[in-house]
């Protein structure tokens, strides 16, 4: 896999999925959001709740692989793998960057 050259608040994203919700939650603006599995999670409280459920219900590794950049989103493709039915599976990420953080996050 070769290195990416992610915009510090997307490798900052990866970097805390490894830990917990609290660490990722803190990667977003005061009113980031994310869409995955057609919920939207708003706000810090429900960002951690979204990635403790998620920790909690699958064991996942993500590792980025492309970075694509579309008008003012950056799409990152990573290979996901971990304890779900088509492990391992390549998901998008698009994030929208506001101010050094993530504002939004939609996975598919």
């Amino acid at each position: 896999m070769k290195d990416l050259d992610l915009p510090e608040p997307i490798s900052a994203y990866f970097d805390a999925d490894r830990h917990d919700g609290h660490a990722v939650a803190r990667c977003f603006t005061k009113n980031g959001f994310v869409l995955d599995e057609g919920k939207t999670h708003s706000g810090a409280a429900a960002i951690e709740a979204w990635k403790n459920e998620a920790t909690a219900k699958y064991a996942y590794t993500a590792k980025p692989h492309t970075l694509e950049v579309q008008g003012d989103r950056y799409i990152v493709t990573s290979q996901v793998s971990g304890n779900f039915p088509g492990s391992p599976l390549d998901l998008r990420y698009s994030f929208v960057l506001e101010r050094g953080k993530i504002a939004s996050l939609e996975m598919v």
